[in-house]
């Protein structure tokens, strides 16, 4: 009798999130058949019952921490994955929850909740590799779904994931698109990651950098052009680089050299 192959374990786990990240993984579909035959889904509970204790082969994140009980438990999580993957923007930079990180969060809760005292949160919301090491970030929100599958497949086969460190602007390129600025419109594009296809500058929307800052961007010379040739205010300069990426280094510098 054959004996029979012992698959890679996956698990996923969840955080402070919406869920779109672990939803680009079920929207894989047909891809998603063809990769669990060579995994076995261990811990995934938006999508099944399975509970599979660790260890696992490879560890998908989404959401940032938020909580002490979540500060914990992706500590254990940790020591259960032989690789962990942050996968979205909030798993990767603090998401929009990380709003909070420039006000006090009890403000917030006070406005918020009937009864304040029962509610056990942190002063900010941040990445998961501001708490333990992290194999890979993939940006997005949500994620790319093709991008993740590659990241799957890079692990499981052990080799490096193939993911363009290029800006929004090559993605424009290369669907023909007019560049929005031309036209007016200010775009986050020139310093943002790609992976979104330029989804919105297709539709002649700008940029809103929700795949994060590119390898080496330079938000300073973007806001100055938008100041300067699009007539944006240091106020709108500030709300800009406080979306979905606030608290990435690059784009906090920039949003508080604004302030005041």
């Amino acid at each position: 009798m054959v004996p029979q192959k012992r698959l890679p374990k996956l698990s996923v786990w969840k955080f402070a999130s919406c869920d779109g990240c672990q939803l680009s993984l079920l929207d894989c579909e047909d891809e998603l058949l063809a990769v669990t035959g060579e995994l076995e889904l261990a811990y995934f509970v938006e999508a099944s019952r399975a509970m599979v204790r660790g260890p696992y082969d490879l560890t998908l994140v989404d959401g940032s921490i938020t909580t002490p009980h979540d500060a914990e438990l992706i500590k254990r999580v940790r020591r259960a994955s032989r690789y962990l993957v942050a996968m979205g923007t909030c798993a990767v930079s603090g998401g929009i929850q990380a709003l909070r990180n420039f006000a006090d969060v009890n403000d917030f809760i006070r406005a918020v909740y009937a009864k304040p005292q029962y509610i056990k949160t942190l002063e900010q919301s941040t990445p998961i590799a501001a708490h333990v090491k992290v194999d890979f970030e993939l940006n997005g929100c949500p994620i790319n779904k093709f991008q993740l599958l590659e990241v799957i497949s890079a692990f499981l086969s052990g080799r490096q994931p193939v993911v363009g460190a290029h800006s929004v602007c090559l993605e424009c390129k290369l669907r023909g698109n007019i560049c929005v600025m031309a036209l007016g419109t200010p775009c986050l594009g020139p310093v943002t990651h790609a992976g979104c296809g330029a989804l919105c500058p297709t539709y002649h929307r700008g940029c809103y950098g929700c795949y994060g800052p590119k390898e080496t961007p330079n938000p300073a010379s973007l806001s100055s052009w938008f100041s300067r040739r699009l007539g944006v205010t240091e106020d709108n300069l500030v709300r800009v680089f406080r979306t979905f990426y606030n608290s990435a280094p690059e784009f906090r510098r920039e949003s508080e050299a604004h302030e005041g």
